[in-house]
This record gives C-alpha cells, sequence and structure tokens, in this order.
C-alpha cells in the first residue's frame, strides 16, 4: 500500500533491528497512550517475537500489523494495526497507530490510515473500523475525522494507561460500499486476499 509520501506494508523479521530503534528514540513519545510494555519490551528479542506473533495473527485473520516507511530513504517511521478482528455479523475491526514524534504534523499518518482503511474495507472486506482515542489526544482525533471517522460517544475508563484508567473518545468509519446483502467471508477468506493483493 503506497500513498504520495509513505508506504505501508509488513514488516519483516530482518527489521527488527528498525523496529526496536523506533520504540527506543520515541519511548516517552509512545508511552503517554499506550498500555503497559511488557517486561523485556525494549530487547532486539522481543521486538523479533512481535513480527512473528503479527506473522501468525495474519495467517489467523486475527490481526494485521504494518510498518509506515517513508517513500525517499524507506525509513520505518511507525506502525499502524487493525486488530481484534471479529467476522460473522460483525465484520469490525479497531485501528491503532504510532508515528515518531519527529514526523508529526506532515500528514503521514493521516495518509496512512487512509491506506489502511481502504484495505480493511476493500481487502479485508470489513464493515466498520472503530477508534479509541483519549479526548485530550486532539491531534489523533483530527488524523480519524480527516480520514473519514466519526465520534460516537465516550468510552469511560476504557484503559488502563500509566496506572490509570483512562476514558477514550470511540470514533469509527463505515465501509460506504457495503450493502446488507453482502456476503459474509469465509474463515481465512481475507488472509488469502491480503497474500495475493500485497
Amino acid at each position: 500500500m503506497e500513498g504520495p509520501h509513505i508506504k505501508v506494508r509488513e514488516i519483516t523479521p530482518d527489521e527488527a533491528p528498525a523496529l526496536l530503534e523506533l520504540q527506543l528514540e520515541n519511548r516517552d513519545w509512545f508511552e503517554r497512550f499506550s498500555p503497559a510494555r511488557a517486561p523485556g519490551f525494549y530487547t532486539l528479542e522481543h521486538q523479533l517475537q512481535l513480527i512473528r506473533k503479527q506473522e501468525e495473527a495474519r495467517r489467523q485473520d486475527q490481526a494485521y500489523e504494518f510498518g509506515i516507511f517513508t517513500n525517499t530513504g524507506g525509513r520505518l517511521i511507525g506502525t499502524i494495526s487493525l486488530f481484534q478482528i471479529r467476522r460473522g455479523p460483525l465484520q469490525s475491526a479497531l485501528i491503532g497507530y504510532d508515528l515518531s514524534r519527529a514526523c508529526n504534523g506532515k500528514g503521514y499518518t493521516t495518509e496512512a490510515v487512509r491506506l489502511l482503511v481502504d484495505c480493511g474495507f476493500r481487502r479485508l472486506g470489513l464493515h466498520r473500523i472503530e477508534a479509541g482515542v483519549m479526548p485530550h489526544n486532539i491531534a489523533s482525533i483530527r488524523v480519524l475525522e480527516k480520514s473519514g471517522f466519526q465520534k460516537e460517544g465516550l468510552a469511560r475508563q476504557n484503559v488502563r494507561i500509566n496506572g490509570r484508567w483512562e476514558d477514550h473518545q470511540v470514533l469509527a468509519i463505515l465501509n460506504p460500499d457495503d450493502g446488507e446483502e453482502g456476503a459474509e467471508p469465509e474463515p481465512g477468506q481475507a488472509t488469502d486476499k491480503m497474500e495475493k493483493r500485497q
């Protein structure tokens, strides 16, 4: 998946050092809005394990995690994912993302969100993609609204972050081409589509 300034693609095991570097350089920046990191998170071994778990989650049609790379130079500057994939009558997922502090304010996150939403609707057959953002994270809310998400309400004390239960603004976007007669993908069908089209 490619936009004017960035590419969104899978992170390979040999890119684990670049992923670790991204996490270390942005540790304080990312942790402001993230649940507690697991022990050993900031090690090469742990990042490699995460990449391998992401590969398995894709095979199981449970989650789709990608890196955000610059078109010029191919530098890893962030991550973005569709996770908690729910099939059957729901056909929904959550979206989450992190972008390097040095690259904020350049439109890269909005570009990545739009690419992944398109992937979720056109390739994975999702009907609904939802996001939860702490209300004071105005920049992230703007990214989602520019990408077509609409506010739906407030989830009170929704996620434990830095030792506190934090409220989250719920935003969602619906597949505009998903009619009521749309067929439900069979298990594994979405994964096959991703492998064929990427």
